[in-house]
């Protein structure tokens, strides 16, 4: 079963800093979009950066552009979020996700996900 596990989280003030880590499970993840979903509390789920499966592509969501950085490491079957100058409105649960699809992970849509990893950006 394919399974994927978030870890990294943490309190942090503001200006600061985190990486949050994602290691799938199985030979699937290679070939697998990765993604980071936030879930911020009271609001919806927001991609907040998606990679494609060789890592060449990424697109960020406009609030993270410039601020977050998304990477990949297929032979540790690894996703990375690295997130600097984090602001409060950055907190919430962040899932990390996969699809084998690209217009589906563009969307949002993702097949896999993984149990997420609360951060928490105070002021």
């Amino acid at each position: 079963q394919a399974q994927l596990v978030e870890s990294g989280g943490g309190s942090v003030q503001s200006g600061g800093s985190l990486r949050l880590s994602c290691v799938g499970s199985g030979s699937w993840f290679s070939d697998h979009n990765l993604a980071w979903v936030r879930q911020a509390p009271g609001k919806d789920r927001e991609t907040v950066a998606v990679i494609d499966w060789s890592g060449t592509g990424t697109n960020y969501a406009d609030d993270v552009q410039g601020r977050f950085t998304i990477f990949r490491n297929n032979a540790e079957k690894t996703v990375y979020l690295q997130m600097y100058m984090l602001k409060p409105e950055d907190t919430g649960v962040y899932y990390c996700a996969a699809d084998d699809n690209w217009g589906r992970a563009l969307a949002g849509l993702f097949r896999i996900w993984g149990q997420g990893t609360q951060v928490t950006v105070f002021s």
